[in-house]
């Protein structure tokens, strides 16, 4: 298999991964993989050698630091738009709602719309910016859905007041 395909198949993979499991009901906790997966991809993106366009070193360095903060909004997003609850035997719960996909949505068409700019600008640009994008919104989002689990107020098992 080339190189090419399988740049295009990792984010491709992760990204269908991520979406499938976000609308299912997760149990939030000492899950080691909200961490794996960004920092796999990170991996990913840093041993590609064409993360920073050499011929144009100033303009690949704003467009993936704009991208960058774009994902971790992005992920900030997700993370806000994430449904959590504590259930009665105090596990907490966490599943992704139509405004989590929204924010993937928009995450989508920001990435198309700085390839865009890139590509205006003669800029070439790898799948590692799209690998280190979706690991830092990834990471972002774990980061924030794992706080707000924290901060859940307990359940006391007591009926709500009619």
């Amino acid at each position: 298999m080339s190189g090419s395909v399988i740049d295009v198949l990792t984010p491709v993979a992760a990204v269908v991964l991520v979406l499938v499991r976000q609308f299912r009901a997760r149990q939030v906790g000492e899950d080691r993989r909200v961490w794996l997966i960004p920092l796999v991809l990170a991996v990913l993106a840093f041993r590609d050698p064409q993360l920073i366009d050499p011929a144009h070193r100033t303009a690949a360095v704003a467009l993936l630091s704009g991208e960058m903060l774009l994902a971790a909004a992005s992920g900030c997003a997700w993370a806000w738009t994430t449904r959590i609850w504590r259930a009665a035997d105090g596990t907490v719960w966490a599943k992704g709602t139509w405004a989590s996909f929204a924010a993937w949505a928009g995450m989508v068409v920001v990435r198309i719309g700085l390839f865009g700019l890139g590509h205006a600008l003669g800029v070439h640009q790898s799948s590692a910016g799209l690998l280190l994008s979706v690991a830092a919104m990834l990471l972002v989002r774990g980061a924030l859905v794992s706080w707000r689990a924290g901060n859940l107020e307990p359940s006391y098992r007591v009926p709500a007041a009619g």
